[in-house]
């Protein structure tokens, strides 16, 4: 057969067919796309994406080490799951509450943390910066805006042989600002993409891995959000939280009107409907499955974190002026550290280990279980948005 490609194009696709037949810690970082593609344009460039590349040996390079194989080393288990050290995969691990939920977790010395990030050189940099001693962290990449990615990360976390032992739905997207809505790889809403689809895809392919938990106790934490809960007063600042009739997710959040209510974007109150979806899901979650697997489902609000990567696309005036007025008017401020801590316990304290849970802090009496917002805790909506959301991600017809 006639090879009619050059040398340098071949070499470049070589590389690229390469890297799709990695090793499990793929050193990828994940982006989303910007752009609606439609279901059968998406199936053929999966399809395109799966069909084989065959060269000539002579005129292919090899790929040259990836990041990755930095990494290899510390993401595969090296000893029997009951000889481990309790496993924690924590979702957006590389910066705010997730890194510090993290480094508190493996100060203690009984935990490993798998951070579940986009960006390996970000994750590790992290890392390093807040002190978390090496062996007691590994990396993976997950981009939870791709539902690809998200079975990606299941499967490789599966070939790691790594034990499971509580599961943190940390990672967000909040764009307060933006004027047209962007959209994830799968076509959907970035926020409810993002916060919403892709941690409730992750947590249903990992419920056998944390149901076999060799320390008895497991837990699943998805991250809430006071702003979510229209029983507080910061739950009441518009825009505010509504899922409506769920028309909207139940269409897919097209592109004309991608709210889960069916209607024009908010970014702001797009964060606010995707955190009632994730505290709706661990009620919905307690109930389906706490007493068949012993798993504890909880959500929790760690308190107002001012100063948060959360807030990089907000208005400059608001990221100066939001962390004093938190200081020293409302006295709900408190430090990434602060939070940090407050989620490791969630995560690892026997006397937080309620399922169904919502949990809050007062700093007069610490944590509580809190009384989460009416619409949350309506369990026929939570029902209509489990089956719809199942849909969405490929989990049922």
């Amino acid at each position: 057969m006639a090879l009619t490609m050059s040398a340098k194009s071949v070499s470049a696709r070589a590389q690229v067919s390469s890297k799709a037949q990695a090793a499990p810690a793929v050193a990828v970082s994940g982006r989303t796309s910007s752009r609606v593609m439609p279901a059968p344009a998406l199936a053929a460039r999966s399809s395109v994406a799966r069909t084989p590349l065959v060269v000539c040996a002579a005129t292919a390079t090899a790929p040259s080490p990836s990041l990755a194989d930095k990494f290899k080393p510390n993401a595969i288990a090296r000893v029997p799951a009951t000889q481990q050290k309790q496993t924690a995969i924590i979702t957006g691990a590389s910066s705010g509450l997730g890194l510090n939920a993290a480094k508190a977790l493996a100060a203690t010395g009984e935990w490993h943390v798998v951070m579940a990030c986009r960006d390996f050189l970000k994750a590790e940099q992290a890392a390093k910066k807040v002190g978390m001693p090496a062996g007691s962290y590994s990396i993976l990449h997950l981009d939870l805006s791709s539902l690809e990615s998200v079975r990606q990360f299941v499967q490789n976390f599966k070939a790691s042989g790594r034990r499971l032992d509580a599961l943190v739905c940390n990672a967000a997207v909040y764009l307060p600002t933006a004027k047209e809505p962007r959209f994830t790889a799968d076509g959907f809403e970035l926020s409810v993409g993002t916060n919403h689809l892709g941690h409730f895809l992750l947590t249903n392919l990992l419920l056998d891995d944390l149901k076999n938990a060799p320390n008895k106790q497991p837990r699943c934490i998805i991250v809430g959000s006071i702003t979510g809960n229209t029983n507080t007063l910061a739950g009441n600042v518009p825009p505010k939280a509504n899922l409506g009739d769920l028309s909207g997710l139940a269409a897919g959040v097209p592109a004309a009107n991608p709210m889960m209510d069916g209607q024009e974007f908010n970014g702001a109150k797009a964060y606010k409907d995707s955190k009632v979806a994730c505290m709706m899901t661990v009620r919905q979650m307690h109930q389906r499955f706490h007493d068949a697997t012993g798993i504890t489902f909880a959500s929790l609000y760690p308190g107002c974190i001012a100063e948060t990567g959360l807030f990089r696309e907000h208005v400059p005036l608001f990221k100066t002026l939001f962390p004093p007025f938190q200081k020293y008017i409302t006295k709900g401020y408190v430090s990434e550290e602060e939070a940090g801590r407050r989620l490791a316990a969630v995560i690892s304290d026997p006397k937080l280990n309620k399922s169904g849970a919502y949990w809050s802090w007062s700093s007069t009496t610490g944590s509580f279980d809190n009384q989460v917002s009416e619409e949350v805790a309506d369990d026929s909506k939570a029902s209509k948005l489990w089956d719809i959301s199942a849909k969405l991600v490929g989990l049922s017809a």
